[in-house]
């Protein structure tokens, strides 16, 4: 864990701090007159000062990097000079003496803050409108180059306490470039999970554990951002910029090199029991994440989930590095799980050590092809191709996870679940070294659609009447596509469930 603390610097440096002789002193203040040192970020002297006497002792005792917030006006001395932005420069540059890695938190000044990374948008309203804007906003942060962006996951301040909009907002916090939960000084806006009641408890908790799960991907992300300029999290239309479609869901964004994620902001159907969200799929095959649903690119939909899931889909083709849920994050993986969602496509992994200016990393890309077979089975080809840079790890232990796969011929296999991505067929691949390895996996067999048991759940969860669920649930049963839709028109379904069904329906199997 790294500390970090908050940090009010206008009002300058006060008789009441410990700090204040030393400071007094450097600035030709006798400390017995009491007289306050007056903040002035021009002063070469005062800048000496404030971070010698006040931050490095702190420093010593544990602090790793500073959290630098609003409090300084807006004017300095020198005209044009914002007092903010010169913070942020002081205290991002100050952090990376002594050859460590540079890093502070701090707060938007302006266009040009995002060379000191890590950002913040200041208070957010406890409210559903403030949620539906935190997507776009954090989005489109990359617009100014600023990738590492983050806002108070859950609300500052000010509204109501909302439980769903709390376990929403904490999904998007989740799949945010930076996952920071925080509220103001009150003893009413928590952000502890365990207080919003047991559902809700364990949907953040899962949520949480993903996001630790997601760090190989997200640090690759990372370093994408920083050699290539390609934001971790950023709007539809970055990669689709002659896509007009791209520009017409503000909400969605893309994270890290395959993900999509259509974030729910906005409070569920009270019948139903579903949050839903309009999205945009590019040309392709995507499949989701948490269902393993497979869904045909190139079109709008409206995606329907419950509490418990968000819609994130995976590029078909894409490979997903994932850690152990419950590893430490300071090293490499030593063992690693390859999610496969099947296609063709290239994915990468970037490592480093995290200390010192970064450099070089050790990248390793993975290469999926796959070979449809007019039996209905498929064949994969996974090259994990060798590692390159200047300190890869020997060899680690790596398993691979086939979403939409349920055997494979002549090899024994398992269907494994998670409690919260989709079940996936896992292949222990045993310790593989940084030289690589070729994988082939011939006879692939894919799920079957369970439409009769999702729409079950979906029936079932709905607090509607009892007749018009079992109506339904015969059309399901009996019918299929537009047949199926017709039907279910004619019947009095709140509209999200009858298009949730439809949804469900329209979507594929593995391949």
């Amino acid at each position: 864990l790294a500390v970090t603390l908050n940090v009010h610097p206008a009002d300058g440096v006060r008789r009441h701090e410990d700090a204040y002789p030393r400071v007094a002193e450097a600035m030709g203040i006798d400390p017995a007159s009491g007289l306050p040192v007056a903040f002035d970020v021009t002063s070469r002297a005062f800048v000496d000062a404030y971070l010698r006497f006040l931050h490095h002792p702190l420093e010593e005792q544990g602090v790793d990097f500073w959290w630098i917030d609003w409090q300084s006006g807006g004017t300095t001395s020198i005209p044009g000079l914002d007092p903010l932005w010169m913070l942020n420069h002081l205290h991002y540059r100050d952090s990376g003496r002594d050859g460590r890695r540079p890093l502070t938190f701090s707060r938007y000044a302006g266009l040009g803050s995002h060379r000191y990374p890590v950002g913040f948008s200041g208070d957010t309203i406890i409210t559903w409108d403030s949620l539906d804007f935190q997507p776009y906003f954090t989005a489109t942060a990359a617009n100014v180059g600023y990738t590492w962006w983050s806002h108070d996951i859950g609300g500052h301040m000010w509204g109501a306490k909302d439980t769903e909009l709390t376990v929403r907002w904490c999904q998007l916090g989740a799949l945010s470039p930076v996952n920071r939960l925080h509220s103001s000084n009150s003893p009413f806006t928590t952000k502890e999970p365990w207080t919003f009641g047991p559902r809700a408890f364990g949907v953040i908790s899962r949520f949480l554990r993903l996001r630790h799960r997601l760090i190989p991907a997200l640090y690759t992300a990372a370093w994408r951002a920083h050699t290539d300029a390609v934001a971790v999290v950023r709007p539809m239309y970055h990669d689709h910029p002659l896509a007009d479609d791209a520009y017409s869901v503000p909400n969605q964004y893309l994270l890290g090199e395959h993900l999509l994620v259509a974030p729910i902001t906005t409070p569920e159907d009270r019948l139903a029991k579903l949050g839903a969200v309009r999205a945009w799929l590019p040309d392709g095959a995507w499949f989701d994440a948490f269902t393993g649903q497979r869904y045909g690119g190139g079109r709008h939909l409206t995606l329907h989930r419950s509490l418990e899931r968000v819609p994130v889909l995976a590029r078909a083709g894409s490979v997903l590095p994932l850690a152990d849920a419950l590893a430490p994050v300071v090293d490499a993986p030593a063992r690693l799980t390859l999610r496969v969602f099947p296609g063709d496509g290239v994915s990468h992994l970037a490592e480093d050590h995290g200390e010192g200016a970064p450099a070089e990393p050790n990248v390793t890309r993975f290469v999926q092809a796959l070979n449809l077979r007019d039996d209905g089975l498929a064949d994969l080809r996974l090259t994990i191709e060798p590692t390159t840079g200047p300190d890869p790890l020997a060899g680690r232990e790596i398993a691979l996870e086939i979403v939409g796969a349920v055997g494979v011929e002549g090899i024994d296999a398992e269907i494994v679940t998670d409690e919260l991505l989709s079940p996936a067929l896992r292949v222990e691949l045993g310790r593989v070294s940084s030289d690589g390895a070729t994988v082939v996996l011939t006879g692939l067999h894919p799920a079957t659609s369970d439409l009769v048991g999702d729409a079950f759940a979906l029936l079932d969860a709905a607090e509607i009447a009892f007749t018009t669920k079992e109506a339904a649930w015969s059309a399901v049963k009996r019918l299929d596509g537009l047949p199926l839709a017709q039907e279910l028109t004619t019947l009095d379904l709140p509209p999200v469930l009858r298009d949730a069904l439809l949804e469900r329906a329209a979507a594929t199997t593995a391949w």
